[in-house]
């Protein structure tokens, strides 16, 4: 990420946003969510597994982990805005409702500012849950790698 010239848009596949354009996704959390997560990570947290815990908690259900919550705002980004890519440089998060297994969420972001001299933007981003309560809110800053010629030199070369 040195030195980035002024058409370094360009390079992206998608190009640069415009400020205050959107994108959401939505799917729906499931116990498989939780078990990948946790291979992954290792977090095994009685929250996500252990029914009687659960119940007795402050959630009053089995939860999914944070990670699962704000991995949907990773498929926005790298998808659909600014697309394929991108990258987080910065997150300023705060989880303010909890997931619960079977509950649909949709992750929106917002663009709040592009750089002209590198592939950068400042997003909004939140996650809501199917009654459009806030799930999590905050903020993120993004860069997107060139890979626009990448893909071309691909193309070409299948040709």
């Amino acid at each position: 990420m040195g030195r980035e010239s002024k058409d370094a848009w360009s390079a992206t596949i998608k190009g640069k946003p415009t400020v205050g354009a959107t994108a959401r996704r939505t799917r729906v959390t499931s116990s498989q969510d939780i078990e990948r997560f946790s291979d992954i990570t290792g977090d095994c947290n009685p929250l996500h597994y252990d029914e009687a815990a659960a119940k007795a908690s402050v959630f009053g259900r089995i939860i999914v982990q944070g990670g699962v919550t704000s991995g949907i705002l990773n498929a926005v980004v790298a998808e659909d805005l600014p697309g394929p890519g991108t990258v987080f440089l910065q997150v300023s998060w705060r989880f303010v409702k909890a997931v619960g297994v079977g509950d649909q969420i949709t992750g929106e972001i917002e663009v709040v500012s592009v750089r002209d001299d590198k592939p950068i933007c400042q997003l909004k981003t939140r996650v809501t849950n199917e009654a459009g309560e806030e799930c999590l809110v905050g903020e993120a800053t993004v860069y997107v790698a060139a890979l626009k010629a990448t893909n071309d030199a691909v193309r070409s070369a299948v040709a």
